[in-house]
């Protein structure tokens, strides 16, 4: 009797031990995996500079391991916030207008996770000099599982320093491609970023429009109050163009008293009631030239498959005449 329980204790002994040694195998295979993945991301992130391409290819590599809906990061001592979303339509407005409250919020050093209908969504911050950033995952109708938050965890070494870069690189090229009488980016940044926007907006099907914009009665500000005033008029103007626009709209003064604001993610509808906004924001500041009240006229166009820049570019401006010819101050659309 002794013979058999001690060849049964050696034999659950020995399953004990497979068991161990199998459970250790699995262990390193997961840990390999999970470094094979991140290795595949640090070698993408070596490409990218600037901050929408980051979060671009940062959200194209997540999607092949966890499934999500967006990808958003926000660093408000910086000033910088983009977002990168897969979804279309309506839904795609809804979660990006959730997202943006959630990234506005005060940066949270934790880890934070939240349910907001059907969306669930986590929280990353990273704290360094250039203040706290905040990296958003929405993904809907699921929570994550336990395993992809810990591949993401694991990326965030990798992106981390990326994004210092990209911060950075932004704000030399903000500094080099900056109006300086308005603060707002110049013709440079426009003609640097306008392919790369349409580019996107093609491959991912996304609305895309373009306001040009031109002020009313400028010229007679200059004539009967001087050129000084017509550049705080000018600076006026920009700060109350600037306060109706997102993060990612793209205003630039292209020269004189002549704007242009791109705008992603932004059909003609939706552009119209922005560029009510700000025709009313531009006769607020209630500055009489001497003449009249100055105003801008507003031309809309919506980017169409097959519009090369300079069609798109010249219709905006054919619109913009239409506004000034049928009594200034005013909002015409194609």
């Amino acid at each position: 009797m002794k013979i058999e329980e001690q060849a049964i204790a050696s034999d659950l002994s020995t399953r004990d031990e497979m068991d161990r040694l199998l459970a250790q195998i699995s262990h390193y295979r997961h840990q390999s995996e999970q470094l094979q993945k991140v290795n595949e991301l640090h070698h993408r992130m070596a490409g990218a500079l600037d901050l929408p391409t980051m979060i671009e290819t940062y959200s194209i590599w997540l999607a092949e391991h966890v499934p999500h809906e967006l990808i958003g990061y926000n660093n408000q001592t910086r000033q910088r916030m983009h977002m990168f979303c897969s979804s279309h339509g309506p839904e795609r407005r809804y979660i990006i207008d959730i997202a943006q409250k959630i990234l506005n919020k005060p940066a949270d050093p934790s880890f934070r996770k939240s349910r907001i209908d059907d969306l669930y969504s986590y929280q990353w911050s990273f704290e360094s000099r250039e203040g706290c950033g905040l990296l958003l995952l929405l993904h809907k109708d699921a929570p994550i599982a336990d395993d992809d938050i810990e591949l993401i965890n694991d990326s965030l070494s990798i992106l981390d320093e990326p994004l210092k870069r990209a911060l950075d690189y932004e704000e030399i090229f903000e500094q080099a491609h900056k109006d300086t009488l308005t603060g707002l980016p110049n013709r440079f940044v426009f003609e640097e970023r306008i392919d790369c926007i349409l580019e996107q907006a093609n491959r991912h099907e996304h609305p895309l429009t373009l306001a040009a914009m031109d002020l009313d009665h400028f010229k007679e500000v200059n004539d009967n109050m001087g050129h000084i005033m017509g550049d705080e008029v000018l600076q006026q103007v920009a700060v109350a163009m600037k306060a109706q626009v997102r993060l990612t709209d793209l205003l630039v003064r292209m020269g004189g008293d002549e704007f242009l604001l791109i705008l992603p993610d932004t059909d003609i509808t939706a552009a119209r009631n922005l560029g009510e906004r700000l025709c009313r924001a531009v006769e607020s500041l209630d500055i009489n030239t001497g003449e009249a009240k100055l105003g801008v006229s507003i031309g809309l166009c919506q980017w169409q498959p097959g519009m090369d820049r300079n069609q798109w570019l010249e219709k905006a401006d054919d619109i913009l005449y239409q506004a000034k010819k049928n009594g200034r101050s005013q909002v015409a659309v194609n």
